[in-house]
Parts: structure tokens; C-alpha cells; sequence
């Protein structure tokens, strides 16, 4: 058996301010109320992001008759406010920006500038995540997946090119010896938007508001239920997202029903789960679809100080 005798970390890895509130934030705020240490690496600023909440363009809101370089430079402002106030609410201990510029959507002309994450060189970047690794020493870690046709943002994918192989070499002391003593995580995450939980949301929307923002774009894209391994109860802590989300505010319009049609309790009723694909463990077989984790930190030593 696989042991550990040190506190237990969980570690998240997202491309941009907001992905922490969208993609598992219920998942963290359960771990953070349980004594887990919560940590996330946000490897861009951002920077290429639009308004996207249109009424703070109204009279007497901060973005009211400006230009669009002056929308940016003032989203630029804002930007990491919105997103220290998202990790608090979620209840993140730490967040670490990994420090690379926001790439911009796919053959934009931000994708060529040198600093964005897109054009790092691989291996520097992995490194980078590899020293963060060494230095929170967690048993878990969630990323992006392997397959991210639906949303192919040049970021996304490179979250998930250097998770992977930062698991692996966090533990090889081989590799990037300046970054502090080898660590090996035992299991390494993928976030999923599962859709059970999209069609349940829909047929809730259309039953309680009469309409609903889940078309075929959504409820017929590539199924991935099957891969599906941990299913985690996150009823408590649904209201972390919403939270979240509305601490973003320059990125997420409040009356938008993709995200705020259900209540925190309308949605406990209907899908009360973050679902999640385990796709690599150092601490036995990944479970088969009919016999999901109910735990991120199953089957990890019981010697481990959990709270």
C-alpha cells in the first residue's frame, strides 16, 4: 500500500480567473470545510478576456463609455481582485499564478505573443508546475483532460500538457533538481461537465422556469459518462460556485441561466454531484464506471493526517 504521513493537499490547475469557479469549485469547498489544504495554480493573468457582464456598461458602472482598449486595460485592473475573491469564497488556501499572458482564443494574434502561455516552452513550464508540486507536496491533483474537443482554447490544452507529465516528474529527481526535493503525488484528476448532470439541469429548467439555455450544442456533444470514475456528493457546498462565480463579475452576467437558473437548493435536488476521471493512481486500479469513488482521496494511506 501506498502511505503517506504528511497533512493532506489538494491541488488544482486552471488556465484562467474564473475556470476555478466554474470547474469544481463545490469540490474544493468541501475538502477545504474538511481540514484539507486547497491549493490552486492559475497559469494565466487572463489578459485576453472581454466584458461579459454587459450591465456594467450602464450609467454609474466602472465600464460606462469607455473605449475598447479602455475595457481592457480596466478588466486588466480588476481582473486579479475577482479572482482573490473567488478563492476566498471557494475556501482555496493558496492560489499561485503560474505566470504566463493569457493566449487568447486559437490562431488569434495572441497566440504568437512570446509570453503567453501558448508559446512557453514546454519543459520550462512544466518545471514550473513541478517546483509548485515540490513545494505543496499534494496527494491530489485536478486538471484538464485529454480530450477538450468541445472547447479547444489554446490554454485549456496546455493546462492539461504539463499536469501530466509534471506528475510524473515531481517524483524523479532527475528532473529539475533546483526545484526542491522529488515529490510524487499519488493521483492525478480530470475535471468533467458529465452529462447526466447537463441533461438533469435541462429537463429541471424547462419543468420550474419553462425554458432552458442547454441546446443541442451542449446536449448532444461526445458523451463521456463511461469514463466517468468519482462521483462526490458536494450538497454543502454548492453555494461555493455561485459565490465564485459572481466574484467574477466583469465575466459572468448575473442573470445568465447557463449558470444561475437553478438555485444552490433547486440544484441539490437535482444533481447534487461534481463528477470527476481519475486517470492515473499510484494507489491501486482505476474503479470501473459501476463502481465509482465516492472520495478524491480514496484508498491513500490511512496514515495520512486527514482532519
Amino acid at each position: 500500500m501506498h502511505c503517506v504521513s504528511e497533512p493532506l493537499v489538494l491541488l488544482s490547475v486552471h488556465a484562467h480567473p474564473d475556470d476555478e469557479a466554474s470547474k469544481g469549485a463545490p469540490t474544493i469547498a468541501r475538502y477545504h470545510a474538511e481540514g484539507v489544504r486547497t491549493v490552486l495554480v492559475c497559469c494565466t493573468g487572463g489578459e485576453e478576456g472581454d466584458l461579459q457582464n454587459p450591465s456594467l456598461r450602464e450609467p454609474g458602472q466602472p465600464f460606462h463609455g469607455l473605449t475598447p482598449e479602455q475595457e481592457k486595460a480596466m478588466l486588466a485592473e480588476l481582473r486579479p481582485s475577482e479572482l482573490a475573491a473567488s478563492a476566498a469564497a471557494i475556501g482555496f488556501d493558496e492560489t499561485i499564478m503560474l505566470g504566463y499572458r493569457d493566449s487568447g482564443m486559437a490562431e488569434s494574434p495572441s497566440n504568437e505573443n512570446p509570453e503567453s502561455f501558448h508559446q512557453a516552452d514546454l519543459d520550462e513550464a512544466v518545471g514550473r508546475l513541478v517546483a509548485i508540486i515540490r513545494r505543496e507536496r499534494p496527494q491530489v491533483i485536478l486538471t484538464y483532460g485529454d480530450d477538450q474537443s468541445i472547447y479547444p482554447h489554446p490554454d485549456h490544452l496546455r493546462v492539461h500538457d504539463i499536469s501530466v507529465p509534471a506528475f510524473d516528474r515531481a517524483g524523479d529527481p532527475d528532473w529539475y533538481p533546483e526545484a526542491g526535493a522529488p515529490f510524487q503525488p499519488s493521483k492525478l484528476y480530470y475535471t468533467t461537465w458529465s452529462q447526466s448532470r447537463m441533461q438533469a439541469v435541462h429537463e429541471a429548467l424547462l419543468r420550474l422556469r419553462g425554458a432552458s439555455p442547454y441546446d443541442e450544442k451542449w446536449l448532444d456533444r461526445p458523451n463521456q459518462d463511461d469514463r466517468i470514475t468519482t462521483r462526490l456528493d458536494v450538497r454543502p457546498t454548492l453555494g461555493a460556485r455561485t459565490a465564485a462565480l459572481r466574484a467574477h463579475a466583469t465575466q459572468v452576467d448575473p442573470t445568465e441561466a447557463f449558470w444561475f437558473g437553478l438555485s444552490d437548493d433547486e440544484l441539490a435536488d437535482v444533481y447534487p454531484y461534481e463528477d470527476w476521471i481519475l486517470a492515473r493512481s499510484l494507489v491501486g486500479d482505476i474503479p470501473a464506471s459501476d463502481d465509482v469513488e465516492d472520495d478524491l482521496f480514496a484508498r491513500i494511506c490511512e496514515t495520512a493526517q486527514r482532519p
